[in-house]
């Protein structure tokens, strides 16, 4: 098992966000779908400890994740939010800057290409980049700490649909070249179905079900 989530509840300004969560998150692609306002982007943010559950316990492969050491974890467990973040700088650089943190030696050449860019993009501002540009170079900045499960907020929320299915082709292709394992927010059904082997579907920050789904990642 990836993530074991029990009884998990987190509250934020006085909101219960996220109320006595329990669900199990197996090796492969989970997507976690609901309406807005639902949880599902704090359920991300508590899988690589960018905020810690006020109730409840969650175990990355069989261990507490509040014994792991939040950075060392966030290099394994690697988020891309759905706002482009990108450091001021190049691509490049953005790139070697992960890589350094992670202790990796970095492939720009194949990151690039994993994320679906051209090599010539590592001399690129990211300051002129598309939105679409802007998530493959995240991803790309991603996958030089060589991690092995990317947490995917809304990744093609702000895209057009040719742009989407781009990145759907991408991820669909991390699968099976790398063997990583994705965990996808999304606020669409159809694509929950067309990344995902299964769906956890929140409403008011509860589990509402649990589907397997046939997948075209499979």
């Amino acid at each position: 098992m990836l993530f074991e989530l029990r009884d998990v509840s987190y509250r934020r300004a006085g909101r219960t966000v996220l109320d006595s969560v329990s669900a199990d998150i197996r090796k492969g692609a989970t997507a976690i779908v609901g309406p807005s306002g639902s949880g599902k982007s704090t359920l991300l943010r508590l899988l690589n400890r960018l905020a810690d559950p006020d109730r409840g316990t969650i175990s990355y492969r069989g261990r507490p994740l509040a014994e792991y050491e939040p950075l060392a974890l966030r290099r394994e467990v690697s988020l891309v939010p759905q706002l482009p973040s990108l450091l001021a700088g190049t691509v490049g650089s953005n790139l070697a800057y992960a890589a350094d943190l992670a202790g990796k030696e970095l492939d720009v050449g194949r990151c690039l290409r994993l994320a679906g860019l051209d090599a010539e993009f590592a001399r690129r501002d990211v300051g002129k980049l598309s939105v679409g540009e802007q998530q493959r170079a995240m991803l790309a900045r991603c996958l030089s700490q060589e991690p092995d499960v990317l947490l995917l907020d809304e990744p093609t929320s702000a895209l057009d649909r040719d742009a989407r299915d781009a990145i759907e082709r991408t991820l669909v292709g991390l699968r099976r070249d790398l063997d990583v394992s994705l965990v996808v927010v999304s606020h669409d059904p159809a694509q929950a179905s067309r990344l995902a082997d299964r769906t956890l579907r929140l409403e008011n920050g509860t589990i509402d079900a649990a589907d397997r789904l046939e997948s075209a990642a499979r």
